[in-house]
């Protein structure tokens, strides 16, 4: 596809797998070279580069979408501080986004990439899973499927105790490390697996990231605490501590799904992108309008999207009778 859209229709793309932090940058500053009039960002790291460092540019910009949790999170960061500067929807935030993007694409691909990456059997082992948002949620479903005993590690109340009533065991991170045979993080936030974790793992231990970049597995401590490291097979290295154990991790710490599998399937990114197309056209039309803050998708487009997607699995629904809309609309008529 990225070639595609070089060769077939002259737009110039900037990405390369295995990319580092500072090709990254470079990549993301490239993009800007174009002065674009709006953003669609994954993470909000283009966005935060414009306001940085480009902020002269900012004046060219109408507004912006945002794909990602994180992303949303530092827009409303940014919102909160007064630095956001233009309108950003947060296509995230769609329920036909966080339903089903994150819920079952992530938790089929990073399954997907666990395995792909290490064929290891996931039937017994204990999973340990550090965040039950939508992309927990879903991987604890899939993981369950598979025959693993899922634990579940949390700092929010009501999502450990949603985890709790969907049948999962809640512990601190601490405690999970003792027991668990493969951990996952998908909490968007950084060292969530670090120092006091690792002591504790056992011999054998996989460890993956399915949430943010590469900040979520401390690696730089893990590798101060190797006595060794080597490669096992593409995207898998072992880490050797003093004491014998070791330490597996997949794809450098990046997204697995993304490093050892290929990322969420289509049929379920088409309703994200969807999200994103008709986010921009609503952007395009109401920019002027709009204040320099984060937005969620109009209902309207969530649901048209929800139809569409329905109706290209041929799927049909009900509709509401007239005295049914005359129901839910009166507060007169009651019981």
């Amino acid at each position: 596809m990225a070639a595609a859209l070089v060769t077939d229709h002259e737009i110039p793309v900037f990405a390369i797998k295995g990319i580092d932090r500072d090709g990254y940058y470079r990549h993301l500053n490239g993009a800007l070279d174009a002065h674009p009039n709006m953003t669609m960002d994954d993470g909000c790291d283009l966005v935060s580069t414009l306001h940085q460092e480009r902020p002269a540019q900012l004046a060219e910009i109408i507004g912006g979408t945002e794909e990602t949790t994180t992303g949303v999170i530092r827009l409303k960061a940014m919102e909160a501080d007064g630095a956001l500067k233009y309108p950003i929807v947060a296509v995230n935030d769609a329920d036909t986004k966080h339903l089903f993007d994150n819920r079952y694409g992530t938790g089929q691909s990073t399954i997907d990439g666990i395995i792909r990456a290490t064929n290891v059997l996931l039937a017994g082992k204990v999973f340990v899973i550090a965040g039950y948002g939508y992309c927990g949620k879903g991987l604890a479903m899939r993981a369950k499927g598979m025959g693993a005993r899922v634990v579940v590690t949390e700092v929010d109340a009501l999502r450990a105790l949603e985890a709790v009533m969907d049948g999962f065991d809640v512990m601190p991170m601490v405690d999970a490390a003792r027991v668990g045979d493969l951990f996952v993080s998908v909490t968007g936030d950084r060292d969530v697996l670090r120092q006091e974790h690792f002591e504790a793992m056992k011999d054998g231990a996989i460890l993956a990231n399915s949430g943010h970049f590469d900040i979520e597995i401390d690696l730089e401590t893990l590798a101060g605490m190797a006595v060794d490291r080597r490669e096992l097979r593409t995207f898998v290295d072992e880490f050797t501590l003093d004491d014998g154990r070791r330490i597996v991790v997949l794809a450098e710490g990046r997204l697995v799904n993304l490093a050892s599998a290929e990322g969420h399937p289509a049929a379920v990114m088409d309703m994200s992108f969807a999200n994103q197309a008709m986010a921009a056209e609503w952007m395009t039309k109401n920019a002027t309008s709009l204040e320099p803050r984060v937005y969620d998708v109009p209902r309207d487009i969530d649901e048209e999207v929800a139809r569409l997607k329905l109706e290209s699995m041929g799927i049909r629904i009900d509709v509401l009778t007239d005295a049914q809309r005359e129901y839910l609309r009166s507060w007169t008529v009651g019981t």
